[in-house]
């Protein structure tokens, strides 16, 4: 149930930020870019809390990392627009939406994991 709750949170996250972007730039994927740059933030700082607080109900991790941040990060989404450019003959287009979510992605949790034990 908790996994439940959280993805649906998650998921409804994301596509307010799918239908934010979606008028600046019709055609590059900037809310999954967000979703997905957002999430590994929010995952850096809770994969440090949880690991600062092993007493809490492991129900909550479940909640935020399993549920609510799997529901606003979208690997599935980020794959089908890079193979989208990729179908279209934009290769340049794809090779950047993919570095940038990728090492966005990882430079962003590492920062989260910063942000935190900075803040402990």
């Amino acid at each position: 149930l908790a996994i439940f709750c959280g993805a649906g949170l998650g998921a409804l996250l994301r596509a307010g930020f799918n239908l934010a972007t979606v008028s600046l730039a019709a055609t590059l994927p900037l809310g999954t870019f967000i979703s997905n740059m957002v999430g590994g933030y929010l995952i850096g700082i809770a994969v440090a809390f949880f690991g600062n607080n092993p007493s809490l109900s492991p129900e909550w991790k479940l909640f935020i990392i399993t549920g609510f941040l799997g529901g606003l990060t979208t690997f599935s989404s980020f794959s089908a627009e890079v193979v989208g450019f990729m179908q279209r003959g934009e290769m340049t287009w794809a090779l950047g939406t993919a570095l940038l979510n990728l090492f966005g992605s990882l430079a962003l949790t590492l920062l989260g994991i910063l942000t935190y034990q900075a803040l402990k």
